[in-house]
């Protein structure tokens, strides 16, 4: 329900370079399950994750990651992984906190297209 989130989703299906990635919604029923397989509290979804080759990534190591795996100018994002790891989640987190002020709310989740729902995990 985070413009955000959403926002994030929509840039990452329309700059993937591969249509690799799948997203799940971290309080989705499929997304607590998840949550709890790589070791998180369901009832703290409050980060980003990304789920890789057996691991699991969250903050800016997960940004970063997915920046991997887009296309074009967008895929030098992941040169961020130069600044220690303390300051690229500082950022985060700040952005993270004021995530509703700035760029607000929605009543429900994006629904994905019908050629879009095989990238999205449902229960």
């Amino acid at each position: 329900m985070c413009n955000l989130c959403a926002h994030s989703v929509k840039f990452i299906l329309a700059h993937e370079s591969a249509p690799t990635l799948r997203f799940v919604a971290l309080q989705s029923p499929a997304g607590a399950r998840l949550m709890r397989e790589f070791g998180f509290s369901p009832e703290d979804a409050k980060t980003f994750v990304l789920v890789a080759g057996g691991r699991s990534y969250v903050k800016s190591d997960a940004a970063i990651r997915v920046a991997g795996y887009l296309r074009g100018i967008w895929r030098g994002l992941a040169a961020v992984r130069i600044l220690p790891r303390p300051v690229r989640d500082w950022a985060y987190d700040i952005v993270a906190r004021n995530r509703y002020r700035w760029f607000g709310r929605t009543e429900s989740c994006m629904v994905p297209t019908p050629e879009l729902r095989a990238r999205f995990i449902q229960e």
